[in-house]
């Protein structure tokens, strides 16, 4: 099992901090440089977090578990349209990241208006893609409570937000409510807003470590951060991806930023433990792009397909 964290720190001497991931078996799921400053989301051995604690010590930076880093989360606003854009979204977008998350922002093609909104199959199919999809809706209560069809039938965990605080039991199919999160002309800098996203945080990470935890119950054949490891060092297309984590971690699987037409055989033809990762996962087209999207088949997979 690994341990998902964050590295803060300055760029000085940060080679030996990556060598000591390299050298504990761990991968870097994310590195991003602003000005003088280091930040690496990390996913190292549970009996190894301490060695790397003391080397962050040492270098003077700051380390801290990040729940959220190795998944993908989608974050859905009703539309882009500047209009109906909640200023909250994008705040929201931006927060998680600070917190290791992998955010996509969605904007449904039908989705303003209270008695116009809607959900295609292919939106919901593109939800279901990530690990946990954020519904960022807006002040009414009224609104909220009739637009919950958007995501009753959705797969995957779902959070809700909106401004007023509104019951779960009242919101069929969402798995929480984070209120104080509404239509606002501003950005969301002020006490109450910060508290309402650092609630939103709260609740990302107690989702995702439930998930992970029913996951054990029936883990994937193998860790998503080693196929991401081994995607990156076989298929040297991935380094003229542009893109931002151009092989996404998901807590499932990974997104691969590459055509699937293109190259599904070779993603497929990837050795893992001398097993091409075509018999380890299911890849398949993405509605995103026509990107990759690899799922890894749980080790249940194995008797049903000996049976």
């Amino acid at each position: 099992m690994y341990e998902t964290l964050t590295f803060t720190g300055g760029v000085h001497k940060s080679e030996e901090f990556k060598e000591l991931i390299e050298d504990l078996g761990g991968f870097i799921l994310q590195e991003s440089i602003q000005q003088m400053e280091l930040v690496l989301s990390i996913a190292v051995p549970l009996e190894d977090v301490d060695r790397i604690k003391d080397k962050s010590a040492e270098l003077l930076a700051k380390i801290s578990v990040a729940p959220m880093a190795g998944s993908e989360i989608a974050i859905i606003s009703p539309t882009l349209a500047r209009h109906h854009l909640p200023h909250a979204a994008c705040d929201i977008s931006e927060y998680l990241r600070e917190f290791g998350a992998k955010d996509n922002m969605i904007g449904l093609a039908r989705g303003d208006g209270k008695g116009t909104s809607g959900i295609t199959e292919e939106e919901k199919s593109l939800i279901e893609e990530h690990d946990l999809a954020i519904f960022v809706l807006g002040s009414f209560e009224n609104c909220i409570k009739e637009k919950a069809f958007l995501y009753d039938d959705i797969d995957i965990p779902v959070i809700v937000t909106g401004a007023p605080d509104i019951p779960i039991e009242e919101l069929p199919g969402a798995d929480a409510y984070v209120g104080d999160l509404g239509r606002i002309p501003r950005r969301l800098r002020r006490g109450p807003d910060v508290r309402a996203l650092d609630k939103l945080v709260e609740t990302c990470e107690k989702i995702l470590n439930d998930k992970k935890r029913e996951m054990t119950l029936d883990p994937p054949l193998v860790p998503s951060i080693v196929v991401k490891n081994a995607i990156e060092n076989q298929v040297m297309e991935i380094k003229d991806v542009f893109s931002p984590a151009p092989v996404t971690s998901q807590l499932d699987g990974v997104r691969v930023k590459l055509n699937y037409d293109d190259y599904a055989d070779v993603i497929g033809n990837v050795v893992i433990d001398d097993k091409k990762l075509s018999e380890l996962a299911e890849i398949k087209k993405s509605f995103m792009y026509d990107y990759i999207l690899v799922k890894i088949n749980s080790e249940s997979s194995l008797v049903e397909n000996s049976n």
